[in-house]
């Protein structure tokens, strides 16, 4: 189903829902571009070896994974690179002649992309009951997913636009929560700001999903759900999530044209309006972590913050989903500073990051980004901060590396079962009022 037919479908009372959706398998997956790819972890133990690996950088074409971009390749911090088949064996070489250490995490890139959502060749949804929540969706079947969500719980959820993306698809947000009065408290969660890191959009569904199958059991869930709205947006970069389904599965960036480049578009956490295109973002188009001609140059992200400021007194929390790195974190992401609130904040994110260990054991570090991952301007959560919303938050999920942006369908159960437990954790926090 094409996102147009969406829209007409409601103006015409009805919603065909989960049609069969029909997927490429094995070697025709991305016309078998990623054969013979690799990912490297390449670590520099020095500052020379850190500028040689960035001069590498400069001669060769290759996709960052981590970090996303070589102005922030560090000592002794783990470098994760997709280096094409052509390339590895040079580059390789090259580090060795230098003495960095390197590794093979992922020895062929296709093979992985494959196991991750070519192991079926059609997956069909007659109902929500039959929705797999445990597989990775394109955006036509979120979409119809949250239609049919809408559908099937009219007391809990509303449905919603909040404007278009640049190729005009529509930007839809899910309210959850009992209405009980006009004017509640709210918890904001975006996903799928990075169009490849897709454990993101699967999480935001399966909060959905568990937030309404528990409200009649979980008196917590219930708890929150009648105090708190919360409003959910699971694919926030829908062009970009799209083309990483259809073309580039490693796309992070919106689709946005600039003229007089050849390049597209821009890194939706840089293009905030706050301390915009300062350090930890790139003014180069064809960077992953290119800011945009101007704040807010993105409709995706205009339209994100348009609606958090109209509802600035009411939302008091924002969370965005990323992936990956394992880390829970909060402002400043652009300066090496504390904020205000620093002992509230500090202690809603220890408590989240217990709650997650709790599920499976997977530790978590949690700290300031600025900090605990790396400087960068214009992102959301600096924005929010900024803006009124006193607890910021980012969620680097699973995993360290090993998968990378692959993350096995297996691991989307235990990741989100795990990443429930704390955002559960920071909303009741969030009842207990630490702050204003």
């Amino acid at each position: 189903m094409a996102f147009t037919d969406l829209s007409s479908s409601v103006l015409l009372g009805c919603v065909i829902i989960f049609s069969t959706v029909f997927y490429p398998v094995d070697s025709f997956l991305y016309n078998n571009r990623y054969f013979g790819d690799q990912v490297l972890r390449i670590i520099p133990s020095s500052d020379a070896e850190v500028q040689a690996v960035k001069q590498l950088f400069q001669n060769l074409t290759v996709d960052l994974w981590k970090p996303n971009s070589a102005y922030l390749i560090q000592e002794n911090s783990q470098v994760d690179v997709h280096v094409g088949r052509n390339k590895t064996q040079w580059l390789r070489r090259r580090l060795r002649q230098a003495h960095i250490h390197n590794e093979v995490l992922i020895s062929n890139l296709q093979t992985e992309i494959e196991k991750q959502i070519g192991h079926q060749t059609s997956r069909k949804r007659r109902s929500e009951f039959q929705y797999d929540y445990e597989v990775y969706h394109p955006l036509e079947d979120i979409q119809s997913w949250m239609f049919e969500t809408n559908r099937t719980h009219p007391h809990l959820v509303e449905l919603f636009s909040i404007g278009q993306s640049y190729e005009g698809r529509p930007l839809y947000v899910l309210q959850l929560g009992k209405r009980t009065r006009p004017f509640k408290k709210a918890v904001w969660i975006d996903c799928g700001v990075h169009a490849r890191e897709w454990i993101g959009p699967a999480f935001c569904q399966w909060f959905v999903k568990e937030a309404l199958n528990s409200y009649q059991h979980d008196s917590s869930m219930r708890r929150l759900m009648n105090q708190l709205n919360f409003y959910i947006m699971p694919v926030f970069n829908v062009d970009g999530y799209h083309y990483s389904w259809e073309t580039d599965r490693f796309w992070r960036k919106t689709r946005s044209k600039i003229p007089r480049y050849h390049c597209q578009g821009v890194d939706a956490n840089r293009n905030w309006k706050v301390k915009w295109c300062d350090e930890g973002a790139s003014m180069d188009p064809c960077d992953e972590t290119y800011c945009g001609p101007f704040p807010e140059s993105e409709p995706e992200v205009k339209a994100v913050a348009k609606f958090l400021r109209k509802h600035r007194k009411r939302v008091k929390a924002y969370i965005s989903i990323h992936a990956y790195a394992q880390m829970l974190l909060y402002p400043y992401s652009y300066k090496y500073a504390t904020i205000p609130n620093f002992n509230c904040v500090e202690s809603a994110a220890q408590n989240a990051v217990s709650a997650l260990y709790s599920a499976y054991g997977v530790r978590y570090r949690y700290g300031p980004a600025s900090t605990t991952l790396y400087m960068s301007s214009g992102s959301s959560i600096d924005w929010a901060y900024k803006n009124g919303i006193s607890y910021a938050f980012a969620f680097e999920l699973r995993d360290t590396g090993y998968f990378g942006f692959l993350l096995p369908e297996a691991l989307i159960n235990p990741t989100c079962t795990e990443t429930m437990r704390a955002v559960k954790t920071i909303a009741l926090g969030l009842l207990k009022k630490c702050s204003k």
